[in-house]
């Protein structure tokens, strides 16, 4: 592998920033120090004082293979997040076919040792039928046991209570929930058709998946999680009102935890107007207020880190009317930068977004040797340039397969300048570098 010397950066990691020199060698961080000299570099890059940041690593993605190659693929979806400064990522289950078998499991890291640019793993899925397989699962195989406890397709939805038991009782790794309460969907979506018939339209869709849907399925998870003492993880919050399920204060010995997604806290009900289907996703982008708080929330440690929840479709596919469009937004390319913003705008810190997309999430997978800026560590590493104007999003390519972003429109004032994927130069000055290839991540388990 190259050995690369990052000089001149301002390094941020582990709630600090300052001045060093990185030096890059067999894939990982060998040595950071004030000045680095006598280093035999095989590349030289001068960050000129912009921060250098561990890679985001993100927990939650649907790269869509096997299965819907019209959509994408690890090898698109990966080149996509590594121009975002995104270095790993966890793929959820609901492929075709599902992860719900061994066999399954091992196309897919196959598959991603093949094509991915970013290092990967992969969540197992549950069924009413693959609990035995799932309670002999041997916990370093998977990042995750991913389990829909409402609005999933084909036979991944769990609801059965008495399914649900074993579950919580005898998963032998951490446990990730979709909390979505299915009937109250159902019913609200029975009502808003007898009032508007086939009329309903995006801006609809956070009534009908409304905040009690919400906590009617995340506290019966959270309540199974303390009568089994689960290691749980409950995914993509949206609303004030779960929150108060969740503990505030450092990860460090919680049992159960919490993410929210980017789009989460970016977007609100006000922009279903201009962006409709685009932003139509399960559980939906709600209110204002439910956006705030999720922000709030980061501060105080009640949420725990920050993911994507990556899920293209067509255009095509999205301009459909509302009833028939699919649920999901492609975000790996941009959720880096569009989180920035919210740096910039003051409303988080910098230290405390490492945090969420980095350090947290390696500590709570308990991921060998990465998320940190630290010597003997894999270099999974971004260069993030400030800039003294937005820039267009418009202005660089799209590298999803789907061809489409919600910040289309946007200008953000940060950019990605370079990525590092376990020490291989693999995004550079607006371009991808060939020859990278992303490794699988290992759990100390």
């Amino acid at each position: 592998m190259t050995r690369i010397l990052i000089r001149n950066a301002h390094v941020v990691n582990e709630d600090v920033g300052f001045a060093a020199d990185v030096l890059v060698a067999r894939g990982r961080i060998e040595k950071i120090a004030n000045s680095i000299t006598g280093h035999n570099a095989d590349l030289e890059i001068d960050a000129a004082g912009r921060w250098l940041l561990p890679g985001m690593i993100d927990d939650q993605v649907h790269f869509r293979e096997p299965g819907a190659p019209h959509k994408a693929s690890i090898a698109s979806e990966s080149r996509a997040a590594v121009a975002g400064g995104i270095t790993s990522f966890m793929d959820m289950p609901n492929t075709n076919p599902a992860t719900l078998s061994l066999e399954a499991l091992e196309d897919k890291k196959q598959r991603a040792a093949r094509r991915s640019v970013a290092n990967f793993a992969f969540h197992f899925g549950v069924s009413k039928d693959n609990l035995d397989v799932v309670a002999a699962l041997d916990p370093r195989l998977v990042a995750g046991v991913k389990v829909f406890m409402g609005a999933s397709t084909g036979d991944m939805l769990v609801d059965d209570p008495r399914v649900l038991e074993r579950l919580f009782a005898s998963v032998p790794t951490i446990l990730l929930a979709h909390c979505e309460h299915t009937p109250s969907i159902l019913g609200n979506e029975a009502r808003l058709r007898e009032l508007h018939g086939d009329a309903i339209g995006p801006e609809l869709h956070p009534v009908i998946r409304d905040a009690e849907a919400c906590y009617r399925s995340s506290s019966l998870a959270v309540e199974l999680a303390r009568r089994f003492d689960t290691r749980l993880h409950v995914l993509h919050l949206t609303t004030a009102r779960e929150l108060a399920l969740f503990e505030p204060g450092p990860l460090s010995g919680k049992r159960i935890t919490a993410e929210v997604c980017a789009h989460h806290l970016l977007f609100d009900d006000s922009d279903y107007g201009a962006l409709g289907n685009l932003i139509k996703c399960n559980p939906a982008i709600k209110t204002r207020a439910d956006r705030d708080a999720l922000r709030q929330a980061l501060l105080c440690d009640r949420l725990d880190v920050i993911g994507t929840d990556h899920a293209p479709h067509t255009l095509e596919e999205k301009s459909r009317p509302y009833a028939q469009a699919p649920s999901g937004l492609p975000l790996v390319q941009h959720a880096l930068p569009a989180l920035l913003e919210l740096v910039a705008d003051g409303v988080l810190p910098l230290a405390r977004l490492v945090r969420k997309t980095s350090h947290a999430v390696a500590d709570l997978f308990g991921i060998h040797a990465r998320g940190y800026i630290r010597e003997g560590y894999w270099a999974d590493l971004v260069l993030v340039e400030r800039l003294s104007e937005p820039r267009p999003v418009w202005q660089d390519p799209l590298l999803s397969h789907c061809q489409w972003t919600p910040f289309q429109h946007h200008a953000f004032r940060h950019r990605i300048v370079a990525t590092l994927v376990s020490g291989q130069l693999a995004w550079h000055e607006g371009r991808l570098v060939a020859g990278c290839q992303g490794l699988p991540l290992s759990f100390r388990r």
